[in-house]
């Protein structure tokens, strides 16, 4: 529990100086990069200085110049701090949309050209999806958590559909990526946090273009199917036995 406090005091207090020189210099130049940096510096430095390390597998695969989907799975409150680093670059996040309307905060989160999302609307998820493929475009990769929220027990929730959707809207390739480690450092629920080496398994990444299906009626839904099972497959396939499951959920 005492780990827990002083990781978040440590987020807190370094966010205090990230924001005092940051949130300045985006309302005067406009430009996001210096307040994205020390943010990632401040969550990085929270969770190294709590005794969290990491070991990272699979990154070169990558191209260090490539505009990618991460999709991980999402067992703790370091996944984000932990991970984000890690990617090599910056990348926008899908949001809620009531985080737009936070004065200061919401400005900052469209100027790094977060996506708000209204889950509620049809036509306004409709739209989100249309800004996500935008800014996909430009270059910039995109981090989600298909399952939309932490697993209790660290094995994968069922995964939403939205992200695969989005994946084959503007047919950027999707990695996949396994945190192993991260449930039993800090699970959801809990004060307890362990000073341990997190594994991130990056893996190979996956194509959308490779499951055209071009005799289907509902072409969009049998793609974005079966990418999700690929996904779903690869980040399991890097979890312990433990805490896989027998067969993934329907």
């Amino acid at each position: 529990m005492i780990r827990a406090i002083f990781c978040f005091v440590i987020w807190v207090l370094l966010a205090i100086p990230a924001a005092l020189i940051g949130f300045p210099v985006l309302f005067v130049t406009g430009r996001i990069d210096l307040l994205w940096r020390l943010s990632i510096w401040a969550g990085r430095t929270g969770h190294r200085l709590a005794g969290v390390s990491t070991r990272v597998e699979g990154f070169e695969q990558l191209d260090p110049a490539g505009t990618y989907i991460f999709m991980a799975n999402h067992a703790s409150n370091l996944d984000p701090p932990v991970i984000t680093p890690l990617l090599g670059r910056r990348v926008f996040i899908l949001a809620k949309q009531e985080l737009f309307r936070i004065p200061i905060f919401g400005y900052a989160m469209r100027r790094a050209r977060f996506v708000a999302v209204n889950r509620t609307d049809r036509r306004s998820a409709i739209d989100s999806i249309r800004q996500a493929v935008s800014t996909l475009h430009s270059g910039l990769g995109l981090l989600v958590f298909p399952e939309g929220t932490r697993s209790r027990d660290g094995k994968l929730l069922p995964f939403k559909k939205g992200p695969f959707h989005l994946a084959m809207e503007a047919g950027v390739p999707v990695v996949p990526i396994t945190i192993v480690g991260s449930h039993d450092a800090w699970p959801k629920g809990k004060l307890r946090l362990r000073a341990m080496e997190l594994v991130i398994r990056f893996h190979a990444p996956i194509d959308p273009h490779n499951f055209a299906d071009h005799d289907s009626e509902n072409k969009d839904s049998g793609n974005k199917d079966a990418l999700l099972v690929a996904v779903r497959a690869a980040i399991e396939s890097g979890l312990p036995a433990e805490y896989r499951h027998t067969a993934p959920p329907a």
